[in-house]
């Protein structure tokens, strides 16, 4: 059986984020396989795998920083905000001035208040409300804050009525490209949807770290769980005595990293627990080592 850790794929198009998994599952030998993060079937790039015990960092992964490259088409909108939705209306779009392109895109950046596509895996009273569209309902989904640090246009085409933008994002998790796309469109009058996107870095992973499923078939490269925790996270290194605590639950004075998740580890170099800090204590998210050795 594969041993405890990240696998860093490069998703390939038109496989789900759910269809990788079941790949990695064949290939790591084990069910307990996860990702942190999903990419739509259309986008490629950085999706990170958790096999065994490091399913359990996932859910803390998935708060971090991501960075993107795409390109969005001015004067088609779709029912997706991606090109695997159909074209709902088209507006010539070639007399936008770059000027107008430009604070379109700047006005998105920074704290923003985004509504997610209608076709996403958020739920609505219980449903995905991907599937209550297919149903032929309009889900009704609210805005949420999201950050988006860095939103810029690299290079702008223009032809046969449409504008094509090349986008470089850096987001926090949460942000839906495709509302970009769809919202730099609706800030200029003439819609606009995702025609290309490749995530190129999930918090400390980028695509130079990652293998095609070709790759990974030949040699499944995982990131061994204490080596992922200590990219992912700020370190606390504990005693035998506070590493036997957190492994039974007891709660550790506060150091003044805050509400953060931070990677404990023993002495001995184990991932104990990830922690977080509440007040004057520190308490577990998540414990790796129930009874960790007592280390020198």
């Amino acid at each position: 059986m594969t041993e405890s850790g990240l696998i860093i794929v490069d998703k390939p198009p038109r496989l789900t984020s759910h269809d990788v998994v079941a790949r990695i599952r064949k290939l790591a030998g084990t069910r307990r396989v996860g990702h942190a993060g999903t990419l739509d079937p259309m986008a490629t790039g950085v999706l990170v795998v958790g096999v065994e015990k490091a399913t359990r960092l996932l859910g803390h992964l998935a708060l971090t920083e991501k960075e993107y490259t795409g390109t969005i088409r001015l004067g088609q909108s779709t029912a997706s905000d991606d090109a695997d939705g159909e074209i709902t209306a088209s507006v010539p779009a070639t007399h936008l001035s770059d000027a107008q392109l430009l604070q379109a895109v700047a006005d998105l950046t920074g704290e923003i208040e985004q509504v997610p596509p209608g076709i996403s895996a958020i739920k609505v009273a219980g449903q995905r409300a991907y599937k209550l569209a297919r149903a032929g309902e309009t889900p009704q989904l609210a805005a949420r804050r999201v950050t988006v640090s860095v939103f810029e246009a690299s290079a702008i085409r223009r032809d046969d009525g449409v504008i094509d933008v090349d986008v470089r994002v850096r987001c926090s998790s949460g942000t839906y490209i495709r509302a970009l796309a769809r919202d730099v469109g609706a800030r200029l009058d003439v819609g606009g949807h995702l025609t290309a996107l490749r995530r190129t870095r999930v918090g400390p992973y980028g695509a130079d770290q990652a293998r095609t499923l070709a790759q990974l078939t030949e040699q499944l490269e995982v990131i061994p769980l204490a080596a992922a925790a200590a990219a992912a996270f700020a370190r606390r290194d504990l005693t035998a005595d506070e590493a036997r605590q957190v492994g039974h639950g007891i709660k550790l004075p506060a150091l003044g990293t805050g509400a953060e998740p931070v990677a404990a580890f023993g002495p001995d170099g184990t991932l104990v627990a990830l922690l977080t800090e509440e007040g004057d204590r520190a308490r577990s998210l998540a414990v790796f080592a129930a009874d960790p050795p007592a280390g020198s």
